[in-house]
């Protein structure tokens, strides 16, 4: 290992040493990583337009506190991406379902999401209705709803879920297929 190396470790060490108690890690790792996930924030978002309230600092800081709390076993970059996108979409959900559950039901909003590369033509959703679909996926099939969150929430491409996930390119091929359709077919009901 040469000097920069020690000086500029690998992402995944990092996230190794963090995962090991290690808080001066999870400080360097927030350091070079920070301006990607704002990024990802900010893009979440814009997906849900004008109507949430809060801004991409609030959103991923939201997102951190909740990967301090619980310790994860990070496997490697791509990992830890793919979560974090994860929950900082998780937690704009959230925001968004307790901002329209105000005391009887005032002032909801209705909050859409355009995806127009789920399939041919563009889905557009309401949030809490896509978030609703996306739990019974899970529950229907769980590792396409993994390749699906992983490829839309997370941006990673086909390779890198195949390296996430520890499964072969055809099964991402046909988790996401299925998992594409059924959305589509489940958001067409939902309208």
């Amino acid at each position: 290992m040469n000097t920069e190396q020690i000086k500029n470790p690998a992402l995944t060490e990092l996230l190794q040493s963090w995962q090991h108690g290690d808080g001066q890690a999870f400080a360097s790792l927030f350091d070079r990583v920070y301006a990607q996930l704002k990024q990802i924030a900010a893009q979440r978002l814009r997906e849900v337009g004008g109507n949430a309230t809060l801004a991409p600092t609030e959103l991923l800081h939201e997102a951190v506190l909740r990967v301090v709390d619980a310790p994860m076993d990070w496997k490697n970059r791509a990992h830890f991406f793919a979560t974090m996108s994860l929950l900082i979409r998780s937690t704009l959900v959230d925001h968004v379902r307790a901002s329209s559950a105000q005391k009887r039901g005032g002032n909801a909003v209705r909050v859409t999401l355009t995806r127009a590369d789920i399939g041919e033509e563009s889905i557009v959703a309401d949030i809490l209705s896509l978030d609703q679909a996306l739990i019974k996926l899970e529950a229907l099939d769980a590792r396409s709803s993994e390749v699906l969150h992983l490829t839309y929430f997370a941006g990673l491409d086909r390779f890198q879920i195949v390296d996430v996930l520890q499964v072969s390119l055809s099964t991402v091929d046909r988790e996401l297929r299925f998992a594409r359709a059924w959305l589509s077919k489940e958001l067409d009901m939902a309208v």
